[in-house]
């Protein structure tokens, strides 16, 4: 579902993990493998393949329909969260374990989840790098 008002639409998503987040979006239509993709000391995505390549996800609302690989992805967002360069939220198109897992377990260890909500492909689709936006816990998304 989407609603607009004015300059602000607002998506339903539905909440993967809990919590509020806003930040510039970093949204791509291509998975990524957080193993050798994504830089757990600075929050560069690296791999040199992938549409971001060169772009910093660390406070950014990460749009990705889904990971490649696999548990490996938990354990470098886990690294990234513990050093400050995590992604702020994730939006997705569908659950991903690896990157509810690595939210779950950032909490436990460190205070530092970070929320996960999914949203269909058609909303999805509609979210485009450098809009702001914001996280609410109940699964809404605010775009600007």
């Amino acid at each position: 579902m989407q609603r607009e008002d004015g300059d602000m639409r607002t998506l339903q998503g539905e909440v993967i993990i809990e919590g509020r987040a806003e930040g510039q979006i970093l949204a791509s239509t291509e998975p990524l493998s957080f193993w050798g993709g994504y830089d757990q000391h600075t929050g560069e995505i690296i791999d040199r393949r992938h549409p971001l390549s060169g772009e910093n996800g660390s406070g950014r609302i990460l749009v990705l329909p889904f990971t490649r690989g696999s548990s490996t992805t938990t354990a470098i967002l886990l690294e990234s969260v513990r050093r400050g360069v995590a992604p702020a939220g994730i939006i997705t198109d569908r659950a991903d374990v690896f990157l509810a897992l690595a939210s779950v377990v950032a909490d436990e260890m460190y205070e530092g989840a970070f929320p996960m909500v999914a949203v269909d492909r058609d909303l999805f689709a509609t979210l485009r790098t450098g809009e702001s936006a914001r996280i609410l816990a109940d699964g809404r998304i605010e775009v600007a």
